[in-house]
């Protein structure tokens, strides 16, 4: 059975780093592209930050450019989100997600899309205060 789980959420004070993981089981993950997405109460789920599967390329949302960075070990079957300068509009669940596809390059925009991912953890929550 396939199953992300996130970890590394926590309460933060604004200015404040966090990071986060995502293991993945139930097959190996190391060929397939993966992203991380945050959902805040009462908003719609939004893509943070996502990497192709070869780890060459990255992509994040205007919003976190500069200060989240994505990053993975296909040793360890793991992607990170690295959160630096946290603000209180961070704040949200924060949900890894992969694609069962092996190999494939997408353009840019498709990472951006939660239709690509096949694969959702349950999610960590994110809390930073003011």
């Amino acid at each position: 059975q396939v199953q992300l789980v996130e970890s590394g959420g926590g309460l933060v004070q604004a200015g404040g780093s966090l990071r986060l993981s995502c293991a993945a089981s139930g097959r190996t993950f190391s060929s397939s592209a993966m992203g991380w997405f945050r959902q805040a109460p009462g908003k719609e789920r939004e893509f943070v930050a996502a990497i192709s599967w070869s780890g060459k390329r990255t992509y994040s949302a205007d919003s976190v450019k500069g200060r989240f960075t994505i990053s993975r070990d296909s040793v360890k079957n793991t992607v990170y989100l690295e959160m630096n300068s946290l603000k209180p509009e961070d704040t949200a669940v924060y949900y890894c997600a992969t694609d069962r596809s092996m190999r494939i390059d997408y353009s840019g925009e498709n990472y951006y899309r939660p239709s690509l991912y096949d694969y959702w953890g349950q999610g960590t929550q994110v809390t930073v205060s003011s």
